[in-house]
């Protein structure tokens, strides 16, 4: 029997916090901002909307699949995982939670903006070892499509920084 009837979207979400990024497993998918909605039909179906971070992230497939498997690890039995573009994606929908577990794990967040996103915003980047902002650029190709590579002149270490969009 499924538990509709008991839920609510919040409860919902609480359940999407043990769903983490594949590729920084020490952010939830709730604070990364890629969890755009959550619905309850009158007929009990759940449907939970997620906006990918890039357009073709290769870790969307393994989201969704997470997010499937905790809905019915939680007993819903009438669910869809949607990935739409209804809701467009940008970095100022990380969580400050988010932003400090990032920062934790050694990445760099990226900075809050005005949605106007140049190249300057992209180069700039605090270093999240020692908090410095002598900070350079290297690539803005990192190991995944969503970090930049930078190097820090006052530790002298290197480190990514998750892409301003």
């Amino acid at each position: 029997m499924s538990k509709v009837g008991k839920i609510s979207e919040e409860e919902i979400k609480v359940w999407l916090e043990e769903v983490k990024d594949p590729e920084i497993p020490v952010l939830s998918l709730n604070d990364l901002g890629v969890i755009t909605g959550i619905d309850i039909a009158d007929n009990g179906k759940v449907t939970v909307n997620m906006t990918p971070t890039f357009t073709g992230c290769p870790a969307m497939d393994v989201m969704k699949s997470d997010v499937e498997d905790v809905l019915r690890k939680k007993e819903i039995q009438d669910f869809e995982v949607r990935l739409t573009f209804e809701t467009q994606w940008n970095s100022n929908m990380i969580s400050e939670k988010g932003r400090a577990a990032l920062k934790k794990f050694g990445l760099a967040p990226p900075p809050q903006h005005n949605l106007i996103v140049d190249i300057d915003l992209l180069e700039h980047a605090i270093c999240p070892q020692c908090n410095s902002e002598n900070t350079v650029m290297k690539s803005p190709f990192g190991p995944a499509l969503c970090r930049s590579l930078h190097y820090c002149n006052n530790c002298h270490q290197a480190f990514e920084q998750f892409k301003p969009l």
